[in-house]
């Protein structure tokens, strides 16, 4: 019964989420070892209140069917950025680990997997690239944090939760660290730490030379695919080629594989 205590009834299907409701969840469900339920949330796409609108944001509530009403809370923060969290019981081997001590929740950060999708179509859709490119300012770290924050808030009571950071949200959790460190318990961070002194220029400039490098070995090894490679990306370029989830294949995509 405690993981309704925070929960609205509504079921799947409901009419979408307005500003007033910011909240709703769908009924427990039960797997084998473990409890699932479903959270959206209604949020400000601008957290800062400049641009209006708003988004959905998804998380996954999971805890051991022993779990008490008082089991602290560890939210995770996904790598990519753009990866949705994961899906138990399929992935996520630690999480047999983390249901011993924690309530887990499994956060799809904004503009990935169930929350308000942000893919090549809808960004396309916005225009400019100067108006791609303010648009994607409200889908960094500090608009996962500030979302965090909202979500802490709303099921916790303003309580404090601890926060697992992987590879990209490992850097969510250091801005964390240093936009609410109220907010926290405590903060675990596997493969994700920004640099002190350094800039993300500098790894980028070395990585540009590595993958020249491995590109130019690897057509060595393989001569005859620089034809091919050159005829999918004309083809590419002259055709509308489209992948499994809508979005365009285009020549610059196809050349980051």
């Amino acid at each position: 019964r405690h993981l309704q205590a925070t929960a609205t009834p509504d079921l799947p299907g409901d009419p979408p989420m307005t500003e007033a409701t910011f909240h709703r969840s769908d009924p427990a469900v039960q797997l084998p070892g473990m409890l699932l339920r479903d959270h959206w949330f209604n949020l400000p796409l601008d957290h800062h209140g400049h641009r209006p609108g708003r988004i959905e944001v998804f998380a996954r509530e999971v805890i051991a069917p022993s779990a008490k009403a008082d089991t602290p809370w560890l939210v995770f923060l996904q790598g990519g950025p753009g990866c949705e969290s994961p899906r138990p019981p399929a992935s996520a081997s630690w999480l047999p680990r983390a249901l011993q001590e924690y309530r887990v929740l499994l956060l799809d950060q904004r503009g990935t997997g169930r929350s308000s999708r942000l893919d090549t179509r809808a960004i396309e859709a916005l225009g400019s690239p100067a108006a791609q490119a303010e648009y994607l300012t409200h889908f960094r770290a500090d608009a996962i944090v500030a979302d965090c924050e909202l979500i802490r808030h709303q099921l916790l009571d303003g309580a404090r939760w601890s926060v697992l950071g992987q590879s990209f949200g490992g850097f969510c959790a250091t801005h964390y660290l240093s936009a609410a460190p109220a907010g926290l318990r405590e903060v675990f961070i596997t493969g994700g730490l920004p640099p002190l002194t350094g800039h993300a220029d500098d790894v980028y400039r070395r990585t540009y030379a590595l993958v020249r490098a491995k590109n130019e070995r690897y057509y060595e090894r393989y001569p005859q695919d620089v034809d091919r490679v050159r005829r999918i990306v004309r083809h590419l370029a002259e055709h509308d080629v489209r992948m499994p989830d809508g979005a365009r294949l285009t020549a610059r995509r196809f050349l980051q594989l």
